[in-house]
């Protein structure tokens, strides 16, 4: 396979980890991991929290050795205890800046999900993360994505980083998803007026976040990309899953929510709506 060389002078990741479990799908995960680390030549790290065994270590040797992956490249830790905890405490200490990790599917079901190990490793981990749905031994690159464009303080942080990855990954259509917001929209067709009046009010608001991600894009080298502003109508992260779902996306980058307060606890969180029902492969982008 041949990789983009990118025009962007300098390494968008310098040292990726992948969690791994001795599972069916570790060597898809190995294979997708290797591929990410060709792109942006990148150290690779492994993190097991589990039983180490001479067995284990041979069977995940004889793995990397067949993907042409040798000790020289590949650095293993294998830890015992919490697993989140240990997970993120390595990315730490190790300056890991790019933590890939794989999805469940929900038996009987055609969704995948995110564990509580996962969640906590998504919320609390310092590097960014990327969760894959369904890793193929034989991966490709990302050709469909979609990039969270509702306004939020990271989101000229999140088109930026999320263009630098498709350029990097030869992105052939790359959407950015902006959203009119409700609470705006229904206060503005609360009057008397006509239909008339409402869809005037409707094309105004929708020029308004057209023109939010315009005044991003404009500052940003977007290279060759083919790149699509989109509008919705709704809670961004139910209708960013759904936009997702119908354009048949392979990736969907949002970004951080930083910490959690004690009311996002008890309530529902917008990534949340993403997570409990993942519609493709998702990058979670964190300013370090």
């Amino acid at each position: 396979m041949v990789f983009y060389k990118s025009t962007i002078n300098h390494a968008m990741f310098k040292k990726i980890a992948l969690a791994i479990a001795f599972s069916p799908r570790l060597e898809a995960l190995i294979c997708e991991a290797k591929r990410i680390k060709d792109i942006f030549s990148a150290e690779l790290l492994l993190i097991h929290v589990g039983e180490k065994s001479p067995e284990l270590e041979n069977n995940l040797q004889q793995l990397l050795t067949k993907h042409g992956l040798n000790e020289s490249q590949i650095k293993t830790i294998w830890q015992k205890g919490n697993p989140a905890n240990k997970i993120i405490q390595t990315c730490t200490e190790e300056n890991v800046d790019f933590l890939v990790a794989g999805a469940l599917k929900t038996e009987g079901f055609f969704k995948y999900y995110i564990g509580s190990i996962a969640r906590k490793i998504i919320r609390k981990a310092k590097c960014s993360v990327l969760i894959l749905v369904d890793p193929l031994e034989e991966p490709t690159p990302f050709q469909r994505v979609v990039i969270n464009g509702t306004q939020q303080d990271q989101t000229p942080f999140v088109i930026e980083k999320g263009l630098d990855w498709c350029k990097y990954d030869q992105a052939k259509q790359v959407f950015i998803v902006n959203e009119i917001k409700m609470y705006g929209f229904q206060m503005a067709t609360a009057g008397e007026g006509g239909e008339e009046e409402i869809s005037n009010t409707r094309r105004k608001l929708v020029a308004e976040e057209v023109a939010y991600v315009e005044n991003i894009l404009n500052k940003l080298d977007k290279g060759d990309l083919k790149v699509s502003i989109k509008i919705t109508c709704g809670k961004w992260g139910v209708e960013l899953a759904r936009f997702a779902t119908d354009t048949k996306a392979d990736l969907l980058i949002v970004g951080d929510e930083g910490k959690l307060g004690f009311l996002d606890r008890l309530f529902p969180h917008d990534l949340e709506d993403i997570l409990s029902d993942l519609p493709c492969n998702l990058l979670i982008l964190k300013n370090l």
